[in-house]
């Protein structure tokens, strides 16, 4: 093993070091030194106040203030985006100032807004109103109109002709009370007009018929036009009404259900001039608020862009005050009440930085004591934190998304950059598709400062849009291999072409009529790279490809389980486990490559030497008939003795893996506590039970049970996951099938269908037709399915052989991650 120790460290394989730190501060510098680490951004601090609320905590008064001068903002932010005011990309160049002068004017600006709001908000309920009057003062003058004109024909009706019937006195019909009495006089017919909505028209007449009893005309016009409603300010459907009555009681009842159903009632005269004197007075009244009302807004967006010049520094400068004070809420006071103190943790290569603000927070905040940093021992487990940058970060997510690495555990990252897109390329194949892939990533790369921009008048980009974007360098990578395999298929939109010359095989005649029954003839040497394109349209196409793309999957398989299964390897020997080593490690190598990779190895004997045997007989009479003559099917010299040591070394590996290793971490724990639970027997002071810490406890910790049945589950996983994990690599060869045989379809169906019509708009449709399909469902729903299923591949059947994944990501206090994060 000392070829490994000789070789260079690799960083990225493993988290950086940390170590748990301790500072002391004075209480003068506190505030000062949080805000210089938080710009440094390379510690997490500890909460030392867990069981406390968050308002029994010192600084809570100024969290208070600062959720406020938030809100406020927040609400700046509001009414800047619903007045549409464009707030400038680059601030307004102002001098700095403080907290409590920032608070201040936001309480000014906060309380000349609502004032404008107030006023503007009366202003414009006016002007609806008056709206209203008008548009009643139209409809009801219309009514009123022919409701006279109806009258004075019947008064000449009635002159003419005498009833013979009786009337009772009081119960004559309105209509008849109003041609004989007129309007004037108390007794006489009275009207009440206004509108109502449109919705409620119906319900508000039936109402007012049963209430009076059937003793009152409604007349109704449509307001034609949708209303802006004063109190809602929504534009609505409305209809003007005039309701016909007499009395008192029933203009009482009626102007109640006017009220109960929202409806505004405005006075009506019943001569023409004086509804041309209300006319004009209104809108002239109209054409002044009208004037009023734009001065108010351009006054009001006046004041909105001069806060909004300054809102995202504002707002940067709030979050960085609250997250302060947050910070400072997690450290503890000292007994004196002097000095707070902070625990936390941070990266070894940091100490140095950190360490330098500390010295700058002492001097800015005119301390005469410094600020103690020292680091301390712990027994927790540290956090993980890898260094990533706009490249190696899509990567580190996709693998935090199954779970963060424990603390200096293998990253699986490290080679995730290179088998995720190569395994989402073998399933994708096409080189023709990965180049529209490709052209797609460079155009998310080539725009990559535009769209990363964090100004807030920027919009943001669409959900589906930002996560394409966060992944554009996964996207790159798996464009460029989808052209590699693509390439290696031959396959271009599913046509093969001859790239790298002629192909091997041509027909047996000049008209190629039995090419696709008899078959062709070899007449050179193989094709240089890739898939010969004769292949294409054979008869033996499709097992030919079947066969390829099934055992290249089986071999890809085999190969990414060995390489999680050293990784373990790398893990154990790093955290210096021996027993990993020796009852995990090496009965893992020898059960998988004693099955599958026995298979492997037949599959290169069988591709090199071109024979005909069936791999699938032998690997099933390898276990039922492991000393039966092979036949035909045997490979090569001393293949039925390997295939027997093969079985009985993979039978051994089982036990092997299952029984030693609890046995012996029971065995060692005994010998490590032997006697040690009787030390404290000198003292009758001290309790071992009362340290938590002691020998006892860690002794009683230890539970053989458990130890054992962790251990056989973790063996019976391994055992069954070897068989299901290489038969899940078979996604490679059917998703590979499926997207060649869609392309083929779409291309053969769609394309040359159409391009047989002499018909220009066929040809077109058909193109059109087969760029929607490509790019609907090869490039977008294809590339989504793959993507899947080699996500599937790396945290099933590669993580699972090393990766723990049950750390917790290092979460230092930072001002560069607060654009991100909601309040």
């Amino acid at each position: 093993m000392g070829v490994f120790d000789r070789l260079p460290p690799m960083d990225h394989l493993r988290s950086e070091k940390m170590c748990f730190v301790q500072l002391i501060i004075p209480a003068e510098s506190a505030r000062v030194a949080v805000t210089y680490l938080g710009e440094l951004g390379l510690l997490q601090f500890k909460d030392l106040n867990e069981d406390k609320s968050p308002f029994q905590r010192i600084f809570v008064n100024q969290v208070k203030r600062c959720a406020e001068m938030a809100r406020k903002l927040r609400f700046f932010s509001d009414q800047i985006n619903k007045a549409g005011v464009r707030s400038s990309v680059r601030p307004a160049l102002e001098p700095d100032i403080d907290l409590e002068e920032l608070e201040a004017r936001l309480g000014e600006h906060e309380h000349e807004l609502l004032e404008m709001n107030t006023n503007s908000d009366k202003l414009q309920q006016t002007y609806n109103e008056l709206l209203e009057f008008k548009l009643v003062l139209t409809k009801a003058g219309g009514i009123l109109a022919s409701s006279h004109n109806h009258a004075t024909s019947a008064e000449r009706e009635l002159d003419e002709n005498v009833y013979d019937r009786e009337v009772d006195e009081g119960n004559a019909y309105l209509l008849e009370q109003g041609v004989h009495q007129g309007s004037s006089g108390n007794s006489g017919v009275r009207f009440v007009s206004g509108i109502i909505l449109k919705s409620k028209a119906l319900a508000f007449e039936r109402m007012l018929f049963r209430a009076t009893r059937g003793n009152m005309l409604f007349n109704q016009a449509p307001a034609g036009e949708p209303v802006t409603d004063p109190i809602s300010g929504e534009e609505v459907e409305k209809t003007v009404f005039v309701v016909f009555f007499s009395g008192e009681q029933a203009k009482a009842k009626i102007l109640k259900i006017c009220d109960s159903f929202g409806a505004s009632c405005y006075p009506v005269p019943e001569e023409m001039i004086k509804q041309r004197q209300i006319f004009n007075e209104v809108s002239a009244r109209l054409s002044d608020l009208e004037v009023t009302l734009d001065a108010g807004i351009q006054h009001r967006n006046k004041a909105l862009e001069t806060v909004g010049s300054q809102l995202w520094r504002w707002t940067i400068m709030v979050k960085k005050e609250k997250a302060v004070y947050d910070t400072l809420n997690m450290l503890n006071f000292d007994v004196t009440k002097k000095c707070l103190v902070g625990e936390g943790w941070c990266p070894i290569f940091a100490k140095s930085q950190i360490k330098d603000c500390l010295q700058r927070a002492t001097f800015h905040s005119n301390s005469q004591v410094g600020i103690i940093f020292h680091e301390m021992d712990t027994l927790e487990s540290p956090p993980t934190y890898f260094r990533t940058d706009k490249f190696t970060n899509a990567f580190q997510e996709i693998v935090d998304a199954y779970g963060v690495a424990r603390y200096q555990e293998a990253n699986p990252a490290v080679y995730s950059v290179v088998t995720f897109p190569f395994l989402f390329a073998v399933m994708f194949g096409d080189w023709g598709h990965g180049i529209c892939l490709l052209l797609g990533a460079l155009v998310l790369i080539l725009c990559e400062k535009k769209l990363s921009s964090q100004e807030p008048s920027e919009e943001k980009l669409g959900s589906f849009m930002e996560m394409a974007f966060g992944g554009r360098y996964v996207i790159l990578l798996m464009a460029i291999f989808s052209i590699y395999c693509g390439l290696i298929y031959n396959e271009f939109f599913s046509v093969p072409f001859h790239i790298f010359g002629k192909s091997a095989y041509e027909c047996r005649e000049k008209s190629c009529s039995d090419a696709h029954t008899a078959g062709l003839i070899k007449v050179r040497d193989p094709y240089p790279f890739g898939v010969d394109p004769s292949w294409r349209g054979s008869r033996s196409e499709l097992p030919f490809l079947n066969s390829l793309k099934m055992k290249m999957s089986i071999l890809m398989g085999v190969a990414q389980m060995n390489l999680g299964i050293v990784l373990s390897y790398f893990d154990a020997r790093f955290h210096g486990n021996a027993l990993d080593i020796r009852y995990q490690f090496i009965p893992q190598m020898i059960f998988l490559n004693s099955l599958f990779g026995y298979l492997a190895l037949l599959i290169l004997i069988k591709w090199c030497t071109g024979s005909q045997a069936d791999l699938y007989h032998v690997m099933i009479y390898m276990f039922l008939d492991p000393a039966g003559d092979l036949g035909e099917n045997q490979l090569f010299w001393g293949q039925k003795e390997l295939q027997i040591l093969l079985l009985l070394m993979a039978l051994v590996a089982v036990p092997w893996m299952l029984f030693p290793k609890p046995f012996i971490l029971k065995k060692l724990h005994k010998e490590r506590f032997q006697g040690h639970t009787y030390r404290f027997l000198g003292t009758s002071e001290m309790d071992p039970d009362s340290e938590p810490d002691s020998a006892r406890a860690r002794h009683d910790d230890f539970n053989f049970g458990e130890v054992f049945v962790h251990q056989m589950i973790h063996s019976i996983e391994f055992v069954l996951g070897a068989v299901s994990n290489t038969a899940s690599y078979l996604r490679l060869w059917a998703l590979s099938l499926a997207h060649s045989e869609l392309s083929t379809v779409f291309y053969e169906k769609l394309l040359l269908l159409a391009w047989g019509y002499d018909s220009l708009i066929v040809k077109s449709a058909g193109l059109v037709v087969f760029a929607f399909a490509t790019a609907f469902i090869l490039l977008m729903m294809e590339t989504l399915s793959a993507f899947l299923h080699a996500l599937r591949l790396h945290w099933v059947e590669f993580m699972n052989k090393f990766y723990h994944g049950d750390g917790y990501k290092f979460k230092p206090f930072s001002f560069a991650l607060l654009a991100d994060d909601e309040d």
